[in-house]
């Protein structure tokens, strides 16, 4: 269903995700896709667009059971279970991925993380021991790992890349800034806050 869905929709879906988890912390039980866009800035006939690719989750007047459409939305992003990741790359991104909280409360689990730093090797990150890089192949087959966050040099990412493939990942975050080649089936994603910001800069006066 997914190669026929436009990718762009399939972005929006953990936005919305998000925003219902949010609704459920508020204690509210309904919503609608007006109120989820007033929240999010998303027009609510986008937001019906979007839903509709999947089925019909609510019905006019009464909206949304917000439960029932989170459940339905987690169902369609496959995250009803615990995703293993994998991060290569030991410094202060990967450091600070391997110590963020939210993967957890969002599907993912930081199974892993390799460095070739000998500084780094054998050091706590959180409840993970930094291995070395050279282990990489082994213990990401062992666990059997489809997701991967690249947090190394530009000039190491392509190399870390055709490892990870060959290890069997299939799904890959990176942080290098360097477009990186993949065989069809492999998903990546970028990560680039300074390319972020020249975009937002373009619509701030330039004095």
């Amino acid at each position: 269903m997914a190669g026929e869905i436009p990718d762009i929709v399939i972005g929006r879906l953990p936005i919305y995700l998000r925003e219902l988890k949010r609704l459920t912390r508020e204690e509210k039980t309904t919503t609608s896709s007006q109120e989820l866009g007033r929240r999010l800035g998303i027009s609510s006939a986008q937001i019906r667009k979007d839903l509709s690719h999947f089925g019909e989750f609510g019905k006019q007047g009464t909206g949304y059971h917000i439960e029932y459409l989170t459940e339905q939305l987690l169902k369609i992003l496959h995250l009803t279970k615990k995703w293993d990741v994998a991060i290569i790359g030991a410094g202060f991104l990967g450091h600070a991925l391997a110590n963020y909280g939210g993967f957890g409360r969002r599907g993912f689990r930081i199974a892993c993380i390799f460095d070739n730093n000998p500084a780094q090797i054998g050091r706590a990150m959180g409840e993970l021991t930094v291995q070395h890089v050279d282990e990489l192949e082994e213990t990401i087959a062992d666990l059997q790992i489809k997701l991967a966050i690249i947090a190394v040099p530009a000039e190491k990412a392509q190399e870390i890349t055709d490892r990870l493939i060959e290890a069997g990942i299939k799904a890959i975050l990176t942080y290098a800034p360097v477009p990186l080649k993949a065989p069809d089936g492999i998903r990546i994603s970028y990560s680039d806050p300074v390319v972020q910001m020249q975009k937002m800069v373009y619509y701030l006066p330039p004095n």
